[in-house]
């Protein structure tokens, strides 16, 4: 028994890493005395031992999948590919909460401790093998999110923002254990592959009250993935936030999200039944409804942070349509979406971090003229919306590319032409930021002090992907065609 303990524990160890890290953390920021330079030692360490998990991540890419601690948990390409946008996010989320002011400086290291957490629950909700480890994985997840998003305690909009995440938070796990628990009373297990097996034999009553339990434990997944119509949290908790936190939050808990999503969906209607055809209409309408909500609502945003929280809602609905292909290519597409949209986001919230430090406020006006003050941060995020847009040679274009491939391969022409259509609402409101950067009038030319020549050089390090990830595309896809899912 303790031999086979330690053998799970050997597939297990990235997670260990992350608790080792949260439990030295921890004891760091208690003894640490506030002198020069003894907090950036506590971040560069949290930076080493993410590098250090990302390494045991890259390592388990090659393994053969697997389930571990009773099939609780199972470990898979697909899982672990997750976890290594998951991680990469939370390293750039770091990274710029050193360097952030709206990131008091007393909790710098407490933003490091609170973001690892989450981490951990996010990579628990990726490889949730059952109903108990993937609730338990959504509220690790979750209660660290709510303290993050009051981080500043003396701000009304940041405690409101972190009242209402938790309260929205609340109620929809609430709701997802509600319907998990009724899932348990009808099929009598919260093993995936025991309640798969025994969803052919329902009938009549007890096959609606699945269909209705799966629904309400969709609630839970879709508050934190954002989708429509439980995204009503979202511009608030991104705007109250402060902006580590933001960016922070438009990749772990979608990632996490997602992944559960697409677990549930390939295990539980990957066929042709009646409960399948229910769940793929499903998500069929929440898909068509959050990337129109999304982008129709982005069009009259005057705070770029809120533009950017409807925007992410509308890729969200995009990337939801590759759950609904069920099979592989959809899951390569959204893998591959995942890692240009992490890219692309800590593009943009790098840039209006560094802004907002500066003036005090994330509008457009601050962006107006920046081709004449800092000409490669503005030629990089005009950049980067142009690939959010879908804008060829960008790899935001082959990530778009890749989902309406597999959506009209499987001749859903329909969704298809109003995911089109979303597209080009997205490229006005797109469009209109850069407009304002490249042709609007500057007040002044003072330099933007945060867009220092290293900072420059993170943010043109993370562009390069975005930039060659849209031209040299296939080992990627290849890499995310062999992140298979393992459930069986």
């Amino acid at each position: 028994m303790i031999q086979q303990l330690f053998g799970f524990l050997s597939y297990f160890i990235p997670e260990i890493i992350c608790v080792v890290l949260m439990t030295t953390l921890l004891v760091a920021e208690s003894t640490v005395k506030e002198e020069h330079g003894s907090r950036g030692k506590i971040i560069g360490y949290a930076l080493a031992m993410l590098a250090l998990c990302l390494l045991f991540l890259f390592q388990n890419l090659g393994e053969a999948p697997r389930f571990i601690f009773h099939n609780a948990i199972t470990i898979d390409p697909f899982s672990t590919l997750i976890k290594i946008i998951m991680v990469l996010g939370t390293m750039g989320a770091i990274f710029l909460s050193y360097s952030s002011k709206d990131i008091y400086t007393n909790l710098k290291s407490e933003f490091a401790i609170m973001a690892v957490g989450v981490l951990l629950g996010g990579m628990l909700l990726a490889s949730a093998n059952n109903m108990l480890t993937l609730y338990l994985g959504i509220e690790t997840l979750s209660i660290l999110s709510y303290v993050m998003a009051s981080f500043k305690r003396d701000e009304s909009t940041s405690t409101e923002a972190g009242m209402k995440y938790a309260l929205y938070g609340g109620l929809s796990a609430g709701v997802a254990l509600y319907g998990i628990s009724h899932l348990y009373g009808i099929l009598g297990s919260i093993q995936f592959v025991d309640m798969v097996d025994k969803l052919p034999g329902l009938e009549g009553t007890n096959l609606l009250i699945v269909l209705v339990s799966f629904m309400f434990f969709f609630v839970g997944i879709g508050y934190k993935i954002s989708v429509f119509p439980f995204h009503m949290w979202t511009p608030d908790v991104y705007q109250g936030s402060p902006i580590p936190v933001t960016s922070f939050f438009a990749i772990v808990p979608k990632m996490a999200g997602l992944a559960a999503l697409i677990r549930v969906s390939f295990i539980f209607f990957n066929n042709n039944s009646a409960l399948s055809i229910s769940w793929t209409g499903l998500m069929l309408v929440i898909s068509a409804m959050t990337m129109t909500v999304g982008n129709v609502t982005a069009i009259g945003q005057t705070s770029v942070k809120r533009l950017l929280a409807f925007s992410s809602i509308g890729h969200v609905g995009l990337m939801i349509l590759g759950v609904v292909v069920l099979n592989e290519q959809g899951v390569r597409a959204i893998l591959f979406y995942g890692i240009v949209y992490m890219f692309m986001t800590l593009i943009a919230f790098y840039i209006t971090s560094h802004l907002s430090d500066m003036y005090g406020t994330d509008s457009y006006d601050v962006f107006k003229g920046l081709i004449y003050k800092h000409p490669t941060m503005a030629i990089i995020m005009a950049a980067v919306l142009f690939s959010l847009a879908g804008m060829p040679p960008f790899s935001g274009f082959v990530a778009k590319f890749n989902i309406f491939s597999v959506v009209i391969e499987k001749k859903l022409y329909g969704i298809a032409i109003v995911a089109a259509i979303n597209s080009v609402i997205a490229l006005y409101y797109y469009v209109k930021l850069a407009k304002t950067m490249i042709f609007g009038q500057a007040d002044g030319d003072v330099k933007v002090l945060g867009f220092t020549s290293g900072n420059q050089a993170v943010i043109i390090a993370l562009f390069i992907p975005v930039l060659f990830l849209g031209i040299f595309w296939e080992k990627v896809m290849i890499m995310s065609g062999n992140a298979v899912l393992f459930i069986k």
